[in-house]
């Protein structure tokens, strides 16, 4: 019995190399140490950080990188792009802080931050009354809601399940099956069937991009930006980097029991690494290094710049780049382990 269990691939990979793989990532994804620190823009004097103890401004900036900057919008406008996570800034006696809900964890992370930051700041001056108050500002409209970063990433998952999925276990099964030796004979041309494959594959992503829009619109409240049709051709993008990455599941698996756990293997960890459950913000930098070498970081990433962020045809070419991309990789490393027979 034992020697069986231990011959057998598929149970060990379920039983050991599974679980400890997701111990990896949420030990990386959990752990304090090595966190990067947020970036926040200062704007002119702010007598709250100028005037720290060096003490202190040596601890925050453990967790906090200040760069002063002169372009108040500008710097507004990095933090609803992402790239910065608050504007911090002085009027009279409030220590005005504007960060994005984009991120809730670094959103969360901010506020606390710069609440220490006043508290600190009155606790120095003991027996007088507070000098300092603080006074946090979404950049985005304050209706907004949660679902406006959630559906982008859910979306995003769901596209590169359906994908992968559908492809490596279907491979497998025609090839078990013997159907792939009769379409390769009969009277239609291989091509044809590939790109019949491709175009339900296709049609089966605008489908589930409707869907979930729609549900999230209707039914949770979603707001869309103006630039929200340009999550089609990221989709279709998304769906044939997945799709490739189940042809390559399912060229080198020969059950689909095996294309089925190569599949998981592949994507369900990418999901947590691409933020699609929730913000990497907290990671350490060498799991942002690698979250930032996968499609689906990239598909998220761009679906929620037209979706939420409100960006244009400038956030899309990029990730669409790395997408297609990726699936020619993926295609011309499957087209070498192909077979047509088990």
């Amino acid at each position: 019995m034992f020697l069986g269990f231990v011959r057998d691939r598929m149970t060990l990979f379920w039983a050991v190399l599974f679980p400890l793989m997701f111990l990896v990532v949420f030990g990386g994804l959990l752990d304090d140490q090595g966190a990067s620190k947020l970036p926040v823009g200062q704007v002119g004097a702010v007598a709250a950080l100028d005037r720290m103890p060096p003490e202190a401004r040596a601890a925050l900036e453990q967790s906090v990188d200040i760069e002063k900057v002169t372009d108040e919008d500008e710097a507004l406008r990095e933090v609803r792009d992402g790239d910065l996570a608050a504007v911090v800034s002085e009027d009279g006696d409030r220590l005005v802080v504007h960060y994005s809900q984009a991120d809730q964890v670094a959103a969360a992370r901010v506020r606390a931050t710069f609440q220490g930051i006043v508290d600190a700041a009155n606790l120095t001056q003991a027996g007088v009354s507070p000098t300092y108050s603080l006074d946090t500002r979404q950049v985005e409209d304050e209706s907004l809601e949660a679902i406006q970063y959630v559906t982008p990433g859910l979306l995003g998952w769901a596209i590169a399940m359906s994908a992968t999925f559908g492809a490596a276990t279907n491979l497998v099964n025609w090839r078990r099956s013997g159907l792939l030796r009769r379409l390769r004979l009969a009277p239609v041309r291989t091509p044809s069937v590939v790109l019949a494959r491709v175009g339900v594959s296709l049609v089966v992503a605008l489908g589930q991009t409707a869907i979930f829009i729609s549900l999230a619109v209707f039914g949770f409240g979603l707001q869309l930006t103006g630039s929200w049709p340009l999550v089609i051709p990221l989709v279709l993008a998304g769906t044939l980097a997945f799709l490739a990455v189940g042809l390559l599941a399912g060229s080198v698996s020969r059950t689909e029991e095996g294309a089925v756990g190569l599949a998981n293997f592949i994507v369900l960890p990418m999901a947590f690494l691409s933020g699609s459950f929730f913000s990497l913000e907290g990671a350490p930098d060498w799991l942002q290094a690698v979250s930032r070498l996968l499609p689906l970081r990239h598909l998220n990433d761009g679906m929620l710049d037209v979706m939420v962020r409100g960006h244009g045809l400038e956030a899309v070419w990029q990730p669409m780049g790395i997408l297609l991309a990726f699936a020619a990789v993926c295609t011309l490393v499957s087209a070498r382990l192909f077979r047509w027979d088990t």
